[in-house]
């Protein structure tokens, strides 16, 4: 199965409820006031946000469809302009000369950033680069067993320490080691924390402190993971997030779970920080690099064949 046809089939939960709900507002109607209110409903339901899914029926306002336009004309039209919005903050990610270059992960529980991690680990390693990884979620027995398997899994390094261990220390340590060892990649993971645990937030500033005493520039890129189907409360967690650290990239995973895919579109028209990659399963080949065409395709249901 490729990749696209994953993706489509990861978010039919969210395009069979788009496409259904259309083509019932669109049927024997024409594209009037009413009927863009009823579409403007639908995609506030797939959790695009009441700002975001305005601009979208303005630009089917604008739009010149025939006499009798079709839900898939609609769905289209969406789909482009989906595109060109994400287009419009997506690029591509590219490490720097620097090593070992730095990503540091945040997000809450259970937004499976730590089988991320892993993912990701294993996707740098089969591209031939020396991967290292920090285990600093180390109130989570858990986490620390999780990355023990995915970084055997990517044949790459895990630094670890005892649970309840300080998670600077850690961090630092790694820091040094991957320095010392001439690693390409330093993953440093992260306790999943709640956005009004202000205490771990106040860790993750530690960590980040540091880290800088190794290297001024760390990290050179921190990445936010969300979880699809908590919907509108990812806008929440971004909020808090940007408050204690700056974030330059979003995973967002469990698309495939969810009705809500819209999501993916209201986080990018609001915050304009590019999604890094997408997961649409459990499996190491379900979380790719995030492509704008595809995804908004995806979105609507369209497939890749259709003009």
């Amino acid at each position: 199965m490729s990749w696209f046809q994953k993706l489509k089939e990861g978010l039919s939960k969210s395009s069979q409820k788009i496409a259904e709900n259309i083509h019932s507002v669109l049927v024997k109607k024409p594209l009037d006031d009413e009927v863009l209110a009823e579409i403007e409903e639908i995609l506030i339901a797939s959790d695009f946000g009441p700002k975001t899914a305005a601009v979208y029926i303005e630009a089917l306002r604008k739009a010149r469809f025939g006499k009798e336009v079709t839900d898939e004309e609609i769905r289209e039209t969406l789909a482009l302009e989906i595109q060109k919005s994400l287009e419009a903050i997506s690029h591509t990610f590219e490490l720097s000369d620097q090593k070992p270059f730095v990503i540091l992960m945040v997000g809450v529980n259970g937004t499976g950033k730590t089988t991320t991690i892993g993912k990701l680990a294993n996707k740098y390693t089969a591209l031939g680069k020396k991967v290292m990884i920090a285990a600093g979620d180390t109130f989570r027995a858990a986490a620390v067993e999780q990355l023990d398997v995915w970084a055997k899994r990517a044949n790459c390094e895990l630094i670890k320490k005892e649970q309840g261990a300080d998670p600077a220390s850690l961090a630092f340590e790694a820091m040094q080691k991957a320095q010392e060892k001439g690693v390409d990649i330093l993953f440093i993971d992260t306790a999943g924390r709640l956005q009004n645990q202000s205490h771990l937030m106040a860790e993750l500033q530690k960590i980040i402190r540091v880290m800088q005493k190794v290297d001024a520039s760390a990290p050179h890129a921190t990445f936010l993971t969300l979880d699809a189907t908590t919907g509108q409360n990812a806008f929440a967690q971004i909020e808090i997030f940007q408050q204690f650290t700056s974030i330059n990239g979003l995973i967002v995973t469990k698309l495939d779970g969810t009705a809500k895919g819209g999501v993916v579109v209201g986080l990018c028209d609001r915050y304009k920080i590019p999604i890094r990659a997408i997961g649409v399963g459990e499996q190491i080949e379900d979380l790719q690099d995030f492509d704008a065409k595809n995804f908004a395709r995806s979105l609507m249901g369209i497939s890749q064949n259709d003009v």
